[in-house]
């Protein structure tokens, strides 16, 4: 039987492995947060987006076409009706899209989502944006009775026309950077490939090991 002495010797010995064993081992606990490691947390606002020009453009375009679209609702009473409804539709529609494309950026969610290429979607959104205000707001100019909300309408859907227009050609702007930046990085690494792949034709020993 082993006395006091050797049972606290053993204690150690095995408590001093069991440290090492620890130390040694790859799975070792952290202490980072769940909530940054799992499904949508650690979500934060990215405030550099909202401050610059892009993010700032991007509000202007939610609340004007908010503005638009109450002022369009306000109006009880339509012969014909026809453009009211086309404006309608239109203020609802880019409201809805540049604000879910606002949230998107701002809490850069899109960088979870590498298969869609955002520049070219931000692009398209601001394009068509800008091309049915357009339309709509001449249409309802032409159709009006002179109301107050008639007006008020018109006035918002120029506006905000004019600040989509401004938005596409800066998204224009940005999707020909990115586009150009992907095609050098592609070149980039299509020479690198070559290169590698002569050093092995004009070294034999490295096709002797392959083989």
């Amino acid at each position: 039987m082993r006395n006091g002495d050797d049972l606290e010797g053993f204690d150690g010995e095995a408590s001093s492995a069991s440290m090492i064993s620890a130390a040694s081992s790859p799975y070792q606990p952290t202490t980072e947060p769940v909530s940054q490691r799992r499904g949508l947390g650690g979500l934060r606002c990215d405030l550099d987006y909202l401050r610059g020009t892009l993010g700032r453009m991007k509000l202007a375009e939610v609340l004007l076409a908010l503005t638009a679209f109450i002022c369009i609702e306000t109006i009880m009473e339509c012969s014909p009706c026809e453009g009211l409804y086309f404006f309608e539709f239109v203020s609802c529609s880019a409201l809805v899209v540049t604000g879910a494309l606002l949230l998107l950026f701002s809490l850069n969610l899109h960088t979870r989502i590498p298969q869609i290429n955002w520049n070219l979607t931000d692009l398209v959104n601001t394009g068509l944006s800008t091309f049915f205000f357009f339309i709509a707001s001449v249409v309802l100019a032409a159709l009006n009775h002179k109301t107050g909300a008639e007006i008020a309408a018109v006035v918002f859907g120029f506006l905000a026309m004019a600040v989509y227009a401004v938005n596409t050609y800066l998204a224009v702007t940005k999707w020909r950077m990115s586009s150009r930046q992907q095609s050098s990085r592609q070149t980039s690494e299509y020479i690198r490939a070559r290169t590698e792949s002569r050093e092995v034709v004009h070294r034999p020993e490295i096709q002797r090991l392959d083989a």
